[in-house]
């Protein structure tokens, strides 16, 4: 895997360093998945976690990024796989879907994240009526952020080591 990538600096404003952590736990997800074949991106290893695999977490993690900060944060239509109400999983259900796809899906998704994060104060809370995680502060939901992609980051390295013996943490 590639070089290691770079923390948040040790003195800087909130923004910065929430922002920071978030990205660096974004481009672990990304390097992660680095020279993996799309069969292996694919393969499921865990025979009670089916979708639990490189492709679905990168999928997931994708359609998270939407949900908190352009759905429940600026109220945008939740659209998408994460509001399928016969399908709670719908959004790890990639088969098919090319790595990088998935891979370029997410950048992108993470940029708008980005965007938003700038454009508003860390006290703002959410405007989607309906659901009750969307009276969280924007800070709140980025730190749910981090939580949320490191958590997932960790299961990343676990079926990583378990494909192909790739270690690493960052």
């Amino acid at each position: 895997m590639t070089s290691p990538r770079p923390r948040p600096p040790l003195v800087a404003d909130e923004r910065t360093q929430l922002v920071g952590w978030l990205d660096l736990q974004r481009a672990i997800v990304q390097m992660k998945c680095e020279g993996l074949s799309d069969e292996d991106a694919h393969r499921a290893l865990l025979p009670t976690s089916p979708l639990m695999t490189m492709a679905g977490i990168v999928s997931h993690l994708r359609w998270v990024e939407r949900s908190w900060f352009e759905v429940l944060f600026l109220g945008r239509p939740p659209e998408g796989p994460q509001f399928d109400k016969d399908d709670e999983d719908a959004d790890m259900r990639v088969e098919g879907v090319p790595l990088a796809r998935l891979l370029d899906d997410y950048t992108r998704q993470c940029a708008i994240s980005n965007e938003i994060v700038a454009a508003h104060s860390l006290d703002e809370t959410g405007r989607y009526p309906d659901h009750p995680s969307a009276g969280a502060s924007l800070r709140w939901m980025l730190i749910h952020m981090v939580e949320e992609t490191g958590r997932h980051a960790g299961h990343m390295d676990i079926i990583r080591e378990l494909l192909d013996g790739e270690k690493g943490y960052y």
